[in-house]
C-alpha cells in the first residue's frame, strides 16, 4: 500500500509532455516510468482517409477512446462503434480494438488507460447524450473562472480506473478554480485542445503556493500530468484554454469518484465548483 501510495514529484521534466498532437498512427505519450504518471496512460491515435486500419490488443489495460476530430469506426470484437466528435469508448481490458478512419477528414482519438483486475463491460457514450444530462454536463463556477464541463468517461460508465471529459474555458477565464488536489485517491493529466494558434494558457502545479513546481505555457496538444499538488491554470485574453482531462483511480474501483477534492484552504470558503459532478 506505501507504494501505491508514493507520490511522486512535480518536475518539469516528467510532468510536461509537448506537442502530443504531433504524428500518425498509434504513439504513446504518458506511461509509468517515463513521467509521473503511477497508472495513468495516454496516447494517440491518428489516421488519414484510406490509410489501413490499426489493430492492438489492450491486454491487462482497461481503455477510453475519445474522439478529438473527424470520425472513426472502433470494433471490438463482433461489435462496432461510429464515434465522432466528443464522443467516447469504454473498452475493457483483454479486448482487441480495431480502429478506422471514417469520412474525409479521418480521425484522430485520444486513448487513456489503466491496468485493472477486472473487466467491465464495453460502453459507447454519445456527446450528444452529455450535453443534455445535467448530472453530466456541468456549468461550474462563476467569471472570472466560469467553465464549461462535461464528463464523458465518469459514473455513468462501469470502470476500475479511468475517467475522463472535456472542458472549456470562458475567454481569459480561469479554470480548475479554486485550487484543488486529490492525489490521494487520482491521478490526473491535462491534454490541451481546441487551442489554435495564438491562442496559449498557463498551466500551475504546486504543493506550496510561494514556491510553485510547476508554471507552463501551454498550447494545442500539450499534457500536463498531476501527480500532487493545485493545479489552476488560465486562459490568455480573449482565448479559451480547453483541456482533454483524464483520471486514473490509485485504488480500483474504490477510489475512482469524480469531483471529491481536496481545496486549497485559502479559497476553500466557496466550494469545490464541482458539488454538482460529485457523487453523480
Amino acid at each position: 500500500m506505501a507504494e501505491e501510495l508514493r507520490i511522486h514529484e512535480i518536475t518539469p521534466e516528467t510532468c510536461f509532455v509537448p506537442a502530443t498532437d504531433k504524428g500518425k498512427g498509434r504513439r504513446t505519450a504518458v506511461a509509468p516510468g517515463q513521467t509521473a504518471a503511477r497508472y495513468l496512460h495516454y496516447g494517440r491515435i491518428t489516421i488519414s482517409a484510406g490509410d489501413d486500419a490499426i489493430i492492438f490488443n489492450n491486454n491487462e489495460h482497461e481503455t477510453g477512446l475519445v474522439c478529438l476530430n473527424g470520425a472513426a469506426r472502433v470494433t471490438i470484437g463482433e461489435e462496432a462503434f461510429e464515434l465522432s466528435r466528443y464522443d467516447s469508448l469504454y473498452v475493457p481490458r483483454d479486448s482487441q480494438i480495431e480502429v478506422h478512419a471514417s469520412g474525409e477528414q479521418g480521425c484522430d482519438l485520444a486513448e487513456v488507460y489503466a491496468p485493472v483486475s477486472k473487466k467491465y463491460p464495453v460502453q459507447f457514450v454519445s456527446y450528444k447524450d452529455v450535453r443534455a444530462n445535467p448530472k453530466l454536463h456541468i456549468i461550474a463556477g462563476k467569471p472570472p473562472a466560469e467553465r464549461d464541463l462535461n464528463v464523458l468517461i465518469g459514473a455513468n460508465v462501469e470502470a476500475g480506473r479511468i475517467m475522463a471529459g472535456v472542458t472549456f474555458s470562458s475567454p481569459g477565464n480561469w479554470t480548475s478554480w479554486p485550487p484543488h488536489e486529490h492525489s490521494r485517491m487520482l491521478e490526473e493529466a491535462y491534454l490541451f485542445i481546441d487551442m489554435p494558434a495564438p491562442a496559449f494558457g498557463v498551466q500551475f502545479v504546486y504543493t506550496n503556493p510561494e514556491k510553485p513546481e510547476l508554471v507552463q505555457v501551454v498550447r494545442e496538444g500539450d499534457v500536463v500530468l498531476m501527480p500532487q499538488g493545485y493545479h489552476p491554470n488560465v486562459a490568455a485574453p480573449g482565448t479559451q484554454i480547453n483541456f482533454l482531462w483524464m483520471m486514473a483511480a490509485i485504488r480500483e474501483g474504490e477510489d475512482r469518484q469524480y469531483g471529491v477534492v481536496n481545496v486549497q484552504p485559502e479559497f476553500a470558503a466557496g466550494g469545490s465548483g464541482l458539488e454538482a459532478a460529485a457523487g453523480k
